[in-house]
């Protein structure tokens, strides 16, 4: 490589670091709601009659929540619209959602009548000219009053202001003060002073303000008012009773104005800050033993070379943490596992440059006059450019799927996880190339290749070389022992079924934090005894000291109901995570999450037949297909949950597998290429032979950060690294004992076409001598 690339090369890393170093010292992230504790509510808009619920409604219904939301006083609220007809309502340090969702859900559809006199009842819809039949508010306890109300004279669109007054002169508590703009106060004044001519006594005289088709008060006209004159001044008053926390939300209602559309919650999230806190530094932690453990690795085995690996994976860390926060991207525990995970994945390159690297020294003989090792390295870098971008592709496509169908914290996964395989492939072919050509420009490096790591070949691969594996030759082994793993995955999935979470099938699940262990047969007692024997009751945690109850769809009167039977069976409780799902939603989740894992198939078989022949791309969805079903199955037999964070999971092992397939089936490739006629069985045990340290080295990487993350990361991320242990495991099988037999198969039956050869070109000699 020429000087001025090398200054270019050089330049952009120091560019690229520093910029990154920057933007990670003035740029806070993100966090997302399961990292910093608050209420995440999900609303969808419906039809309602003349109106139909479609993304222009919607986005006025955003605007009048936006300031309902304010009127709240939550710090830093976030609303968004999420497709056509949803609305994401994320408030950062709420606890008790019921509240936020009662007064964000409400029509406040504000009218003010003139009242026609009293009605036996009972209430009625409005009438074609909206007159309308109400409970009367002030009838005497007992009696059944209600009243006939004219058509609206105003409605809430006239309001100005709204505010939330204490009338301690008047001794009527908290009221609210309503200011009408110029035309209401008006139309105010006038329907005053005719409901003043009525004689006093008279329902007649009253005026009724009616919310959400209730009456909220119904104020009699005092003998001051004058007839036809009415209330002047464009102002009223609300009374009826009100708390102070009432007024204040009744208040905000008003001002916000009138939803132009219905709304339901489908979704409904609480987690607590300590729970956020918690997982940040368990994930923090994960990731500094992870990082610790793999450069450690690194090292041992490629000594100088991996010294500059785990220096490049430092930066790595570095540059996709800037890239997150540059980029805005909200910072979730999945996205955090998926932060942890790639810095797996990133060694992968690395690895495969240094094997290769190994390899190219090697083939320069012993007896060579100049055994450099910036050649070797160099033709390395050269030659594994194709199988770092095939297998980081496969990866990418998994993690664009999640970005695509997964919804809340699992999407933030996808973005992680995407960011960390660009960053990584910079570091790998950017920054380490930088720092080991540096190195190796060194003298006293060069005069002692062994520091360097590329001098041998390492133990794995030299016993590999002296007694190459025959396994081709028991392809029919392998595939009755991937068809028995099958069969036992197929029958846990249909004797023990799969347990989705709420997520998939709508209901509630709720996490307690108690002070002392927990009974679980006691608790699981208490719950039934309050009325829900279907409920899933267990207890995790340090000492069993959480309890979590999975039900179906429940209100809030049954989640109090819950609350005060958990609590008398495990002592004082807090709320640690609440999760409501409709049924709706998860019927929607279900579906999506079946359509991801069809097109992350149909992808990673397009792409690879793009790349490879059919034969190979079909050998390698199908080790992959093998890894995702046993995987599942696993899952079925331990009786365990399969929600989002399992789905994110799930699609990671789509990528990895394939990612293990792809380089081995692109050496399979290279070595078909120029194999001087061997059989393609001993091409392909010869394929292993050199890609099985590449295989065994980058799952080491996975598995430190994984195990880490096993340990560390809490309930939540448990079961998401139990599904990616034995995904990158099965995926180091399935690469050797199904996706490279099927090759060999597939290959014999449907041989390639062979090409004609070319025509050897004439030789230049004119003399007539035969050459």
């Amino acid at each position: 490589m020429s000087s001025s690339a090398v200054l270019r090369r050089a330049l952009l890393a120091l560019a690229v670091v520093a910029l990154a170093l920057w933007t990670a010292l003035t740029t806070s992230p993100r966090l997302g709601l399961d990292l910093r504790g608050g209420t995440r509510i999900v609303l969808e808009t419906q039809d309602a009659p003349g109106v139909r619920a479609d993304a222009q409604a919607t986005d006025r219904a955003l605007e009048v929540l936006r300031k309902r939301v304010d009127g709240l006083g939550v710090a830093e609220p976030s609303l968004a619209r999420s497709g056509e007809n949803r609305i994401v309502v994320e408030l950062p340090g709420l606890r008790d959602p019921r509240e936020a969702a009662e007064v964000i859900g409400r029509t406040a559809q504000l009218t003010i009548h003139a009242v026609t006199g009293p009605s036996g009842g009972p209430a009625r819809e409005p009438a074609a000219d909206g007159g309308r039949v109400l409970a009367d508010p002030d009838a005497a306890p007992g009696s059944a009053g209600f009243l006939a109300l004219a058509a609206p004279a105003l409605t809430g669109d006239g309001v100005k202001s709204a505010d939330a007054v204490l009338d301690a002169t008047g001794g009527r508590g908290w009221t609210v003060d309503l200011a009408f703009r110029d035309a209401a106060a008006a139309d105010w004044a006038r329907l005053t002073g005719e409901a003043a001519c009525a004689p006093a006594g008279d329902h007649a005289r009253r005026v009724a303000i009616v919310l959400d088709g209730r009456i909220v008060s119904a104020p009699s006209m005092q003998t001051g008012v004058p007839c036809g004159g009415g209330i002047a001044g464009g102002a009223t008053q609300i009374t009826g009773g009100f708390s102070a926390q009432e007024a204040r939300d009744l208040a905000a209602l008003v001002e916000g104005g009138a939803l132009p559309v219905p709304v339901t919650t489908v979704e409904q999230s609480t987690v607590g800050p300590t729970l956020g806190a918690e997982a940040i530094r368990a994930s923090a932690l994960a990731a500094v033993i992870g990082l610790a453990c793999t450069g450690a690795f690194v090292i041992a085995v490629y000594r100088l070379l991996g010294l500059l690996a785990t220096i490049a994976l430092l930066l790595y860390g570095l540059i996709s943490y800037a890239a997150v926060v540059a980029l805005g991207a909200t910072l979730t525990l999945p996205g955090l596992a998926g932060f942890v995970l790639a810095v797996g994945i990133a060694v992968d390159a690395n690895v495969l440059v240094f094997e290769r690297a190994r390899e190219e020294y090697a083939a320069l003989g012993r007896s060579a006059p100049d055994r450099d090792p910036r050649r070797p390295l160099a033709a390395a870098f050269g030659k594994a450019w194709s199988a770092v971008a095939d297998s980081n592709v496969t990866t990418l496509l998994a993690a664009g799927l999640l970005f695509a169908f997964a919804t809340g914290p699992v999407k933030g996964f996808g973005v992680t996880l995407a960011i960390g395989v660009l960053a990584s492939m910079v570091t790998a072919m950017v920054i380490t190339r930088l720092l080991a050509d540096a190195a190796l420009a060194l003298p006293a490096v060069r005069r002692r290749p062994a520091v360097t790591g590329m001098a041998g070949l390492g133990r794995l691969r030299t016993r590999l070389n002296r007694r190459a594996p025959r396994l081709m030759v028991h392809r029919r082994r392998w595939f009755t022992v991937s068809t028995a793993l099958l069969l036992v995955a197929l029958a846990g999935i249909g004797v023990r079924g799969v347990e989705l979470g709420v997520e998939f099938t709508g209901g509630r699940d709720v996490r307690y934090a108690a002070t002392r262990p927990v009974d679980a047969d006691a608790a699981r007692a208490a719950v039934a005894a309050a009325g829900f024997p279907d409920a899933v009751v267990q207890t995790t945690g340090d000492g069993g000291r959480d309890v979590t109850v999975r039900v179906g769809e429940t209100g809030d009167e049954a989640h109090a109901r819950i609350t005060e039977a958990v609590t008398g069976a495990a002592g004082p409780v807090t709320v640690e995570r609440d999760d409501l799902i409709g049924p709706s939603l998860g019927g929607e989740l279900r579906t999506h999450a079946l359509l991801a894992l069809g097109l992350a198939v149909a992808a990673q078989l397009v792409y690879l037949s793009v790349r490879f022949r059919w034969t190979y791309a079909a050998a390698a969805v199908a080790a992959m297909a093998q890894d995702v079903l046993l995987v599942v199955g696993l899952f079925a037999w331990l009786g365990k949950p399969v929600d989002s964070v399992f789905l994110a999971a799930l699609l990671t092992v789509v990528g990895y597998s394939v990612n293990d397939s792809v380089v081995v089936l692109d050496r399979l490739r290279e070595l078909r290429r120029k194999g001087g006629g061997l059989p393609l069985a001993d091409l392909a045990d010869r394929a292993v032979a050199q890609t099985l340290p590449r295989t065994v080295n980058t799952g080491m990487g996975a598995l430190f950060v994984l195990a880490a993350l096993a340990v560390l990361g809490g309930d939540t991320l448990t079961d998401f690294s139990v599904a990616l242990l034995a995904g990158v495991l099965l995926g180091m099988a399935s690469t050797v004992f199904t996706a490279l037999p099927l090759t060999v198969t597939l290959e014999t039956r449907s041989p390639a076409p062979t090409r004609p050869a070319a025509p050897r070109p004439a030789s230049a000699d004119r003399t007539g001598a035969v050459v």
